[in-house]
């Protein structure tokens, strides 16, 4: 498969053209708004890795348009490799401040979210209505054990991060939902896979942002 290659992966889809999915690409719009908003409320807080995070937010936006515009490998690519980014900064981040590790032992504790996705993949693959979004499942279960471990030593965090799995549940089944309703609804699901991930990553950066605000509260 060569980088020019067109990529029909949405009911909404019909043909190659660049217009061809027009709600899937305004949509796009939303992680942009989402990243403005918490642009502005870390704005004054010393919180690099939010920054970061807010940045890479915007770069899904813009790599998910053009992915749903040119729908190209390349342009698959740039959709993708955000979103990766994303959640090893958020884990790395979480390591860092929900757990208070040293950097040395948070950038190995996020080295294994690449041996727990690769198996959480294997496994969402052998179930029928999981394996169609079965690389993105094993990050709500993983945000989910994370909620339940910090339940006691940061409640307020544990139950934000426990919003964000669910929300990213009901979008996960909007994104598998796409293809299988497309018979029944031509415009398909997945422009609500933009907007309730716009909504989950804004609120992810937010719950980020309230802990570490708390922390330094408390510090002084």
């Amino acid at each position: 498969m060569g980088w020019f290659t067109i990529v029909d992966a949405y009911c909404e889809r019909t043909d190659a053209s660049y217009w061809s999915e027009p709600v899937n690409a305004v949509t796009n719009a939303a992680f942009l708004i989402a990243a403005f908003v918490m642009w502005r409320r870390c704005r004054g807080a010393h919180l690099p890795l939010a920054r970061v995070m807010i940045v890479l937010l915007a770069a899904i936006g813009v790599g998910s348009y053009l992915f749903h515009t040119f729908a190209m490998v390349w342009a698959a690519v740039l959709d993708m490799a955000p979103i990766a980014l994303f959640i090893l900064t958020y884990v790395f981040a979480a390591n860092l401040h929900f757990w208070n590790l040293s950097w040395i032992y948070a950038i190995g504790a996020t080295a294994l979210f690449f041996p727990y996705n690769f198996m959480a993949t294997l496994a969402f693959n052998q179930l029928p209505l999981f394996a169609i979004s079965a690389q993105y499942w094993p990050v709500p279960v993983l945000i989910a054990l994370y909620a339940f471990a910090l339940r006691r030593r940061a409640n307020r965090t544990s139950r934000g991060l426990a919003v964000g799995a669910g929300i990213l549940v009901v979008s996960l089944v909007a994104r598998s939902a796409d293809e299988i309703l497309c018979d029944a609804f031509p415009l398909g699901t997945h422009f609500l896979w933009h907007l309730l991930n716009a909504l989950m990553l804004g609120w992810m950066i937010e719950v980020y942002r309230r802990h570490r605000l708390a922390g330094a509260r408390a510090e002084r």
